[in-house]
């Protein structure tokens, strides 16, 4: 699937779809740093685009890059704020809170 997605890189189909697409796959696949660097490509065609902030967001955390996981997602939580996305802004919410739990373990707030 990767090698087909990459033949539509730089040609009429290329955007925020494809790199988003090659970002879950690359994630699927094992590669969170490459899955993030298509999340970003996506981004930078179409900051509005919540699903690849939250991928965004999951691929830094799996990479083991927590800060920069957290701050995908709280960016992410005001775009789909922004745009009324009430679920994708749910969701980012529950997964920055997991990673502030992380970054800050002696922290007791529920």
């Amino acid at each position: 699937m990767i090698a087909q997605l990459e033949k539509l890189l730089n040609g009429p189909r290329d955007g925020a779809l494809l790199r988003f697409s090659l970002g879950n796959e690359y994630l699927k696949a094992g590669q969170p740093e490459r899955a993030a660097g298509y999340y970003r490509d996506a981004i930078t065609s179409d900051a509005n685009y919540s699903a690849a902030w939250k991928g965004l967001g999951k691929a830094l955390a799996e990479a083991g890059r927590l800060a920069e996981s957290l701050q995908a997602y709280q960016d992410g939580i005001a775009v789909a704020t922004a745009r009324g996305d009430k679920q994708a802004a749910k969701e980012m919410t529950v997964f920055a809170r997991r990673i502030e739990r992380q970054l800050n373990p002696t922290d007791s707030t529920p």
